[in-house]
């Protein structure tokens, strides 16, 4: 059992993962993870506050979004994106709400498709105030250090990456539903920051009809807290290494800060030899190399297992695809004390209390995906999350701001509304 294997490189400034067990297939050995040397986490510190005067104006009447400055990047019936240019950064957004003449419904997403706020109601004449963090991210890199390994100097992304709101030069709001917005103020901020790391569940979905429960979880959070979702549709661990989508996340990264692990669904795949992990050895390793890297700056990790798909056996109970992944976290959270969301006890919980047909609803393509939620169902997972943050983490516990929420007893879909977002696309996400 391979119990020590990190060991420090002073020579280099490199954190190496070294598996010292001989045989464990597909190991770490020699592999550099990411620079050590802090990096200033907020570049926005140089940039002023803006702000941007939409009242009585439609979004027709409103500036297309031109390259460097700001404007309408998209436009529908039911919304529409603006964007301005920034540089990479942790930014406060803050909104009035309201229009003179009419009544207003207004939910907001941010970036691809985060929700910040939901259905904020206003009548005729009545404006309101809200704020939230937003973190805007590009590709880049930091320079190694004179003598250290070359290394490319942006994140691997791919074709999807690169034509959301996730990976570019600017920071994108999405008004949907009956949107009045009469203002929008951005400036640099400066919070802790909840970085997410995983596959498709956890991962910023490009369009309706699909989601996940990290798109949702910003939303329940006061402006305090910001949540920087890294996730990747497809992703596994040993990929989040070699595309240094962790390596991105650990430059950004500063000490008080959090990250939350969540990866198993596609790490499990034995028909995948290059990234696969076994459940009793590779797989606990590469969660303590994440777990140690977080540490190492002072960043909180936090495990998170992994939900479990919608397959029902003829009793009604939900049949145990990700089990020993599931056990192999929680085992080493007990080992190495680390805070624990059994998400994966928990989604058990809500789609047997739900039932087949139900728990059908919570899920993309009118249930045809087992694995990937809609709106409603990425809200529930998201729900839950939030409900053991609260239970678990004094430090993040008073920024929660969701009501009381029981897995055993979720709200029915007529309960949960979501805006859809203007982009679709039926392509399913990587992974499943």
């Amino acid at each position: 059992m391979p119990t020590r294997w990190i060991r420090w490189d002073e020579k280099s400034g490199l954190v190496w993962a070294a598996l010292l067990a001989a045989g464990v297939p597909g190991g770490l050995a020699g592999m550099t993870v990411s620079p050590l040397a802090a990096r200033e986490a907020a570049p926005a510190r140089g940039v002023p506050p803006i702000d941007i005067d939409l009242s009585g104006k439609s979004s027709a009447e409103l500036p297309d979004f031109v390259l460097g400055g700001r404007g309408v990047e998209r436009r529908g019936k039911q919304g529409f994106v603006y964007s301005l240019t920034l540089p990479e950064g942790l930014y406060k957004v803050t909104l009035t709400l309201g229009d003179r003449a009419r009544a207003g419904r207004t939910t907001v997403k941010a970036e691809s498709r985060r929700l910040a706020l939901r259905d904020v109601t206003t009548r005729p004449g009545e404006q309101v105030e809200r704020s939230f963090l937003v973190a805007v991210r590009d590709t880049q890199l930091p320079a190694p250090p004179e003598g250290a390994p070359v290394l490319p100097d942006k994140v691997q992304i791919d074709a999807r990456d690169a034509s959301d709101y996730d990976w570019d030069d600017r920071l994108s709001l999405e008004f949907l539903g009956e949107p009045r917005v009469e203002h929008i103020r951005v400036e640099p901020a400066t919070a802790p920051v909840i970085y997410l790391v995983g596959d498709s569940t956890v991962a910023d979905q490009y369009a309706e009809p699909y989601a996940s429960w990290g798109q949702m979880l910003p939303a329940m959070f006061d402006d305090q807290v910001a949540v920087a979702n890294h996730a990747k549709s497809g992703g596994t661990m040993k990929a989040f290494i070699a595309q240094l989508r962790l390596s991105k996340v650990l430059t950004q990264a500063r000490a008080g800060d959090w990250l939350f692990i969540q990866f198993g669904h596609n790490d499990q795949k034995s028909n995948w030899p290059l990234t696969y992990v076994s459940a009793d050895r590779t797989y606990p390793a590469y969660l303590r190399a994440f777990i140690a890297e977080a540490r190492e700056r002072g960043v909180h990790p936090v495990l998170v297992t992994s939900p479990e798909r919608r397959n029902y056996d003829a009793q009604g109970r939900i049949k145990d695809t990700l089990g020993a992944y599931a056990e192999a976290v929680r085992k080493v959270a007990r080992e190495d004390k680390v805070p624990l969301i059994d998400l994966n006890a928990d989604s058990i919980a809500m789609m047997e209390a739900l039932g087949p047909e139900r728990a059908a609803t919570a899920f993309a393509q009118g249930g045809a995906d087992r694995t990937h939620n809609n709106n409603y169902g990425a809200w529930l997972f998201a729900s839950a999350i939030a409900n053991r943050i609260r239970a678990t983490l004094p430090e993040l516990a008073p920024h929660v701001t969701l009501g009381a929420f029981e897995p055993a007893h979720p709200p029915l879909p007529d309960t949960i509304v979501i805006a859809p977002s203007l982009a679709r696309l039926d392509e399913k996400p990587a992974g499943n």
